[in-house]
C-alpha cells in the first residue's frame, strides 16, 4: 500500500472528503481510491481561528503503485509492513515451562507471546485478578482500608490499569504496533491505533485485560493469582527456580522478571540474592489539579468545547536553574487524583481519567527529577528509602488516615499554610486535609517546582493559578532500581537465565513501552530454546 502524510481536515469538516484529499495528493480521481486506512490522526491547533485533525494514510488503488510512487510527490511513500514477526525458535531443548513474574503490560504481553509461540508460560501475579482487584481498589478509595498484596500498584493488569491507561510512547519500535493490534482485538477502541494521543480509560482496560488473559489460557499458559515469590533458586550464576509465601519450589531455567516499580520485597531478595542492581534517577512531587475548562480553552481556543475535540491534554517541562528537570508527567484530561499506596503508613497519589474524560478537574503530576547523589547512600535501593522518606512524611502531614497533604499553589508559592482550598474542588477520593507542601520536601525539589510552577505559567497561561490545587506526594512516577542485564541478550548481567523486564526493571515507562520490553525478553527465550 502507499503512504501518504499531512493529510488535513479542518474540525468541522465532514470526514467523508478524506478520499478527495487523498486523491489531490496522488493527483488521481477519487474513483480510483479504493481503500484507505488512517496510521495517525494528531490534532494541530497551533494557529488562533484554525484547528486542523491532521492524517497520515495507507491507501490502496486502482492504479500500479510503483508508477505512483516514481512520480515522487511530496509526503507520499511506500508503507511499511506493520505485521509483527516472531522469531524463529532455537536448538536448545526447553527442560520446564518459561516464568513470568508479575502480570501488568511487560508480563502480559511477555505471555501473549511466549503463548502464541507455543511455549505454555506460567504467570505468578502476587495480586489478585481484576475483578477481585477492583473491589480492594474500591474498598480502599472508599473506606481507607490497605491491601497490601492487591491494590492501584499490585494485581492483574499492573498499576496502568487504574492510571488511564494511557498509550502514548515515544519508544519507535514496530513491536509497540503489536500492543497496540492485540489490545484492540481484546476489545480496546480501534481509534488507539492511530490517535497521537491514544488512552483506553480504566474503566474499558479492565474488560481488555481479562480477554488478554483469557486468551494466554486458551493457548496453555497458567496464571495464578495471589502468588507471591519469596526466593530465587541459583546455581553456578544461572537461574534454576524460585520459592512462593506457601514454600512451594517451581523449577525453571527462564525466569522473566516483570514485577513493576513498587516490588521492593522483591528488590531486596535480589540484593540478597547478589543479582547486581544499581540506583537509578526518576522524578518527585506533586499532582496539580486545574479546571479542565481551563485546559480546553487555552489549548483550543475559541473551538473548547468542540465535539470533535474532548478534552485538552498538556505536556509542559523546564529546566530549572538547578538544572534539575522540572515537568509534567501522566496527564488526565477530565480526571481523578487517587490513593496509590501499596504499604500500610505510606501516601502515594496518581492521576486516572475513565474513557470518556468527563470530570472537571484536569491533573497531571508535576515532578522534579532526583539523580542517585540526592539519595545520601552508595546502596542500589538508596533511592526506595527516598521515596519512603517522602511517602511516610505524606501519610503524616495528610492525618495518619490517608487523606492526603494539600496546599493552593498561590500558597505553595508564598510558603503560607492555608486552613482551606480555593474555587478547585481536589478529586482525591479519600479527601485531603490543608498543609504546607513546603514542608513535605526537602528545599531543592521546593525551590525547582516554584521556579518550574512560574516558568511553565508563561507556556500555559493559568497553569501557577492561585487555586489550582497541589496535592503529595506522586513518588512512584519510575523504578528507583535498575535490575542490570545484558544490552545483547537482555539476561540479568550476574544471574543466566533471569530477564528483568519492564518498568520495575528499569527498562521501561509506561504501558507500550513496557508491553514492548516483555515482548523483547519473551524473544530472546524463543531464539535460545525450542518445545
Amino acid at each position: 500500500m502507499i503512504r501518504i502524510s499531512q493529510i488535513k481536515l479542518g474540525v468541522d469538516e465532514d470526514g467523508a472528503k478524506l478520499p478527495g484529499k487523498i486523491a489531490k495528493k496522488l493527483k488521481i480521481q477519487t474513483s480510483d481510491v479504493q481503500s484507505y486506512t488512517i496510521y495517525k490522526q494528531s490534532i494541530d491547533a497551533r494557529f488562533r481561528g484554525k484547528i486542523d485533525f491532521v492524517y497520515t494514510v495507507d491507501v490502496k488503488t486502482s492504479l500500479d503503485e510503483g508508477k505512483l510512487l516514481a512520480k515522487k510527490l511530496p509526503d507520499v511513500s511506500l508503507a511499511p509492513d506493520l505485521a509483527y514477526k516472531c522469531p524463529e525458535a532455537g536448538t536448545s531443548p526447553l527442560k520446564n515451562r518459561p516464568v513470568i513474574i508479575g502480570f501488568g503490560p511487560a508480563g502480559i504481553f511477555a505471555a501473549l507471546i511466549l503463548a502464541q509461540a507455543g511455549y505454555k508460560p506460567i504467570v505468578l501475579e502476587r495480586g489478585e485478578d481484576v475483578d477481585s482487584r477492583v473491589k480492594s481498589v474500591d474498598k480502599f478509595w472508599n473506606e481507607g482500608i490497605l491491601n497490601p498484596e492487591s491494590n492501584a500498584l499490585f494485581g492483574e493488569g499492573g498499576a496502568g490499569t487504574f492510571s488511564d491507561g494511557k498509550l502514548t510512547t515515544r519508544v519507535k519500535d514496530l513491536r509497540g504496533r503489536k500492543v497496540l493490534e492485540e489490545l484492540v482485538a481484546a476489545g480496546a477502541p480501534e481509534e488507539i491505533l492511530y490517535e497521537a494521543h491514544p488512552h483506553v480509560g480504566t474503566d474499558l482496560l479492565r474488560n481488555v485485560i481479562k480477554r488478554i488473559r483469557e486468551k494466554i489460557i486458551a493457548l496453555g499458559g497458567e496464571i495464578r493469582f495471589k502468588t507471591q515469590v519469596t526466593d530465587f533458586l541459583t546455581e553456578d550464576g544461572a537461574i534454576k527456580g524460585l520459592k512462593t509465601q506457601t514454600g512451594e519450589v517451581l523449577k525453571a531455567e527462564n525466569i522473566i522478571l516483570a514485577v513493576g516499580h513498587s516490588a521492593r520485597d522483591v528488590f531486596e531478595t535480589l540484593q540478597k540474592r547478589e543479582v547486581v542492581l544499581e540506583a537509578k534517577p526518576f522524578a518527585v512531587g506533586v499532582r496539580i489539579e486545574h479546571p479542565q475548562t481551563l485546559i480546553d480553552q487555552d489549548q483550543y481556543k475559541e473551538f473548547a468545547g468542540h465535539p470533535k475535540l474532548g478534552a485538552a491534554s498538556y505536556r509542559l517541562t523546564h529546566k530549572a536553574s538547578s538544572g534539575r528537570g522540572v515537568y509534567t508527567f501522566c496527564m488526565c484530561p477530565g480526571g481523578i487524583v487517587v490513593p496509590s499506596a501499596s504499604e500500610s503508613g505510606y501516601l502515594v497519589t496518581n492521576g486516572m481519567s475513565y474513557h470518556a474524560r468527563d470530570g472537571r478537574n484536569a491533573n497531571s503530576a508535576l515532578i522534579v527529577s532526583v539523580t542517585p547523589e540526592d539519595f545520601g547512600s552508595d546502596s542500589p535501593l538508596a533511592g526506595v528509602e527516598f521515596q519512603k522518606a517522602l511517602e511516610e512524611k505524606a501519610f503524616i502531614m495528610g492525618g495518619g488516615d490517608y487523606k492526603a497533604p494539600a496546599q493552593r499553589v498561590g500558597d505553595f508559592l508564598n510558603g503560607r499554610h492555608a486552613s482551606k482550598m480555593g474555587e478547585i474542588v481536589p478529586s482525591y477520593f479519600l479527601g485531603v486535609k490543608p498543609a504546607n507542601l513546603n514542608e513535605l520536601f526537602p528545599a531543592f525539589i521546593n525551590d525547582a517546582l516554584k521556579e518550574g510552577l512560574v516558568a511553565l505559567d508563561k507556556k500555559l497561561k493559568g497553569f501557577a493559578m492561585d487555586d489550582a490545587v497541589l496535592t503529595g506526594v506522586e513518588s512512584r512516577t519510575s523504578s528507583p532500581v535498575r535490575i542490570v542485564r545484558d544490552p545483547q541478550t537482555n539476561e540479568s548481567v550476574s544471574t543466566k537465565g533471569l530477564y528483568p523486564a519492564g518498568e520495575g526493571s528499569g527498562y521501561a515507562g509506561g504501558i507500550v513501552s513496557a508491553g514492548i520490553d516483555g515482548i523483547k525478553c519473551a524473544e530472546e527465550i524463543i531464539k535460545k530454546w525450542y518445545v
